[in-house]
């Protein structure tokens, strides 16, 4: 199993992550990921990030598909890939409509087929085999009944096969990464649910594609407290990001056998009932998805993800250099 360092979003300059970065490289850490909402973008701290490291792979987690055009991103990701020495996992994923909506005022009709075309015009810009066309109804190049012509890409890219993951919830997407991209970015993993709720999507995958799994990380001898820092994430996520009736993680935590629970936390928050909702999240659920608790009982909880398909860990969490060397002893021994 690969271990990565999930960074998270840019806030603010007390959030610069260069010391941490530069810990898990000296660690030996093989990644470090970077993410965005509607704050601060995902490339330019990975690229803040990149320039002071050497080895280390750099990833986005995720770049959103209405953020930018699919040549945008291409063309973003050709050149940190450049300027990082050929070190991009470029992460990519739809997000939800109340952001595609409210904050890029996009539609977010049919996410899997755009997906589908978003990452074929990359390639195709990547490839530089031609100038690049696409007759996909979403991303039309060039666009129909005016003046534009097809165009190629005019840096030679260091790499035309820059790695590219999807961040994917549901059933569907996930068959759509393992058909299509190198890895997944599940954001919430049950190690021990993964092949019940998505092995039939995950089938015909690669024997090199990368499941790289989100896990919360909390070093604590107090347990309770560490599970409580879960469960306030995971009150959020499923109680508020996302509409009343279109919540995809609400919905995945349904598919992890909590349905009625999920349903009830979300009603509870959306009626501002959140230290309610937060006191209904399943200690057993906050615990699957996570890493928390004294060493030693990290370590027992490793076992359902050694046995699970995944195969890169992205620790969240962790940003000291003793806390993330405990991590990469306990994940690497």
């Amino acid at each position: 199993m690969k271990l990565g360092l999930n960074v998270g979003y840019w806030q603010r300059h007390a959030d610069d992550a260069t010391e941490s970065v530069l810990a898990a490289e000296r660690l030996g850490y093989d990644s470090v990921w970077t993410a965005e909402a509607y704050g601060t973008d995902v490339f330019t701290p990975l690229a803040w990030y990149g320039a002071r490291t050497s080895r280390i792979k750099l990833g986005t987690s995720v770049a959103q598909l209405s953020a930018r055009p699919p040549v945008t991103t291409a063309m973003t990701a050709m050149t940190l890939d450049h300027l990082t020495g050929g070190r991009l996992l470029l992460g990519v994923g739809a997000s939800g409509p109340q952001v595609v909506e409210g904050w890029y005022g996009q539609p977010f009709a049919k996410p899997l087929a755009r997906t589908r075309e978003y990452v074929e015009i990359m390639r195709k810009v990547w490839r530089r085999e031609e100038p690049v066309t696409s007759d996909g109804p979403h991303y039309p190049l060039p666009l129909p009944g005016g003046l534009g012509k097809p165009l190629k890409l005019i840096t030679h890219p260091l790499r035309e096969d820059i790695p590219v993951y999807l961040g994917a919830e549901g059933p569907k997407n996930v068959a759509l990464a393992a058909e299509v991209a190198q890895g997944w970015l599940p954001l919430f993993a049950f190690p021990s649910k993964i092949e019940e709720m998505y092995g039939d999507a995950l089938s015909s995958r690669d024997p090199d594609f990368d499941i790289a799994a989100m896990v919360m990380v909390i070093i604590s001898d107090d347990v309770r407290a560490a599970l409580d820092g879960v469960k306030m994430m995971l009150t959020l996520y499923i109680g508020g990001m996302g509409a009343r009736h279109r919540n995809f993680h609400a919905d995945i935590i349904g598919r992890m056998g909590y349905a009625e629970a999920a349903e009830h936390i979300q009603a509870l928050y959306l009626a501002g009932r959140k230290d309610e909702a937060f006191r209904a999240i399943p200690d057993e659920l906050a615990d699957g998805i996570s890493l928390v608790g004294p060493p030693g009982r990290i370590k027992e909880r490793l076992e359902p993800w050694h046995k699970s398909p995944v195969t890169s860990l992205l620790v969240m969490g962790p940003r000291d250099e003793p806390s993330l060397r405990t991590v990469r002893d306990l994940v690497l021994s």
